[in-house]
């Protein structure tokens, strides 16, 4: 029960990450989509999605927070750690930077939320 708050919670937080990513320019949740702004729009609209679904059927919560998660790692995996790993010519200039620093708080807070979500979902799954 106390999970299914907690992730309730958390996509419920989704329209103050919205008002400070357009608001005011600072983007924490979606910075790995920051190069592609529809799929960050989209991304913020599955988050809804995801709330509105667990809000219309808390049974489901679980499920949609496991789904959700997962999607959110592939994304983190693929927004942020390919770039790592595989560096555009880009980051040879001057003063060029990998990742900026709302990435980076991006990837630690998406990534250890959707980490817990994912196995807990994952356990709590199992034993049903």
């Amino acid at each position: 029960m106390k999970t299914e708050r907690l992730l309730t919670g958390y996509y419920g937080a989704t329209i103050l990450f919205v008002l400070i990513d357009f608001g005011l320019g600072v983007n924490i949740r979606a910075a790995f989509l920051e190069p592609w702004p529809g799929f960050r729009v989209a991304y913020y609209g599955f988050c809804f999605a995801c709330l509105g679904a667990m809000i219309w059927r808390p049974a489901w919560s679980t499920l949609v927070g496991t789904v959700e998660s997962l999607v959110t790692l592939v994304a983190l995996i693929l927004g942020v750690g390919v770039r790592v790993m595989v560096p555009s010519d880009a980051i040879f200039g001057e003063n060029a930077r990998i990742l900026t620093y709302q990435e980076i708080i991006n990837f630690v807070l998406s990534g250890y939320i959707a980490y817990f979500a994912w196995t807990h979902g994952l356990k709590s799954l199992k034993n049903r």
